[in-house]
């Protein structure tokens, strides 16, 4: 712009001077002519200057305009564009916490009627019926199982007393212990259809807790599995504090632990690590086993996925890691696996700490 005006008033100048000249040397009588002609290169001389002064002038002054208006605009316009932004900026914060598994937000954007506020309004009825539905979803997982219980139950007993009637034949005690063997595993699959249910709600028993000491309990518990499975167990504990709730996480180590010893092989080993970073604290579970390849990872966290090709058993539900990294997801972590070179699976949980310092 700066640039077009000078051009436009160089050209104006330039001609007005040029017909100024030309007036007042024409006036003159033809004797005079001769005489100031001496004097009309002097005059151009006097035109350039006055052109110079001139055009360094209006660089200098239209310059600091145009930055004067730059710095009001911008300052204005930063200002106009923060203000109409604000509400998308809710809106994005509420969707980011949203993502991390908190359905229970809402924006309730306080502004006045408009398009941005419709926007919000019809988010904040989306995530009702999400809420709704999902929250449907958990009661009746949880009160189906709580409902298969009761006659699972009551097969277990009835098999446990046919099974130790004296007069029982060896055919009846066969068949007392395969059905016992079916009842257990449609047993833990109830309890796990539970604790995925409850890791997939918010979690409200927020507690402070050791992965490391529920690291050690687990271990305990699977020592005796891991003995008839011929696995060498090793343990790397150091403190890792969190904050959650103990049942679940207790119950996400225990599936990491019980998983790493069903699914290896004779003489194999099972590595149980806790650390911590700066504001994270980590579990690490490694395990020697077949072969799996990084394309089927993320079908090993889908429930009721289980890679039996690769593994050579059907023992699981299918549930185990799934609940895992709904655990994790509770607690404002995550879970990841990496398939090991010579045949196995490392899987590492992330969990915030709970003495970790403020960003």
């Amino acid at each position: 712009m700066l640039g077009g005006v000078l051009i436009l008033v160089d050209n104006s100048m330039e001609y007005s001077l040029n017909v100024a000249y030309e007036e007042k040397y024409a006036v003159l009588p033809p004797e005079q002519q001769a005489v100031a002609g001496e004097h009309i290169g002097e005059g151009f001389a006097s035109k350039q200057a006055i052109m110079d002064s001139m055009q360094a002038n209006l660089l200098f002054k239209g310059g600091m305009t145009l930055l004067v208006v730059w710095v009001v605009v911008t300052a204005a316009g930063w200002f106009v564009s923060g203000r109409l932004l604000r509400p998308l900026s809710i809106i994005t914060e509420t969707a980011h916490r949203i993502a991390g598994r908190t359905l229970h937000k809402r924006i309730d954007l306080d502004a006045p009627p408009g398009e941005v506020k419709s926007l919000a309004d019809s988010f904040d009825s989306m995530l009702d019926r999400l809420d709704g539905a999902f929250a449907g979803q958990g009661r009746f997982i949880a009160n189906a199982a709580h409902e298969l219980k009761t006659p699972i139950a009551l097969n277990r007993t009835l098999v446990e007393v046919a099974m130790s009637r004296p007069d029982s034949p060896a055919e009846v005690r066969q068949l007392g212990d395969n059905l016992l063997a079916v009842n257990l595993r449609h047993e833990r699959l109830i309890d796990s259809l539970l604790t995925l249910a409850r890791a997939e709600e918010a979690v409200t028993d927020r507690r402070s807790v050791d992965l490391a000491q529920l690291a050690g309990y687990a271990l305990e518990v699977t020592a005796k599995a891991a003995a008839e499975q011929r696995v060498q167990v090793q343990a790397q504990l150091a403190a890792a504090p969190v904050v959650g709730d103990p049942i679940l996480l207790e119950q996400l180590i225990r599936n990491l632990v019980d998983n790493a010893v069903r699914y290896n092989h004779p003489h194999g080993f099972v590595r149980v690590q806790t650390l911590t970073e700066v504001r994270q604290a980590e579990i690490i579970v490694t395990n020697t086993g077949a072969l799996i390849s990084p394309h089927e990872v993320p079908a090993l966290f889908e429930p009721f996925r289980r890679l039996t090709d690769r593994v050579g058993s059907a023992r699981g539900s299918g549930l185990g890691l799934s609940i895992v990294r709904a655990v994790a997801q509770a607690h404002g972590g995550d879970a990841l696996a990496t398939p090991r070179p010579d045949g196995g699976l490392s899987v590492r949980v992330i969990l915030p700490r709970s003495d970790a310092p403020r960003a």
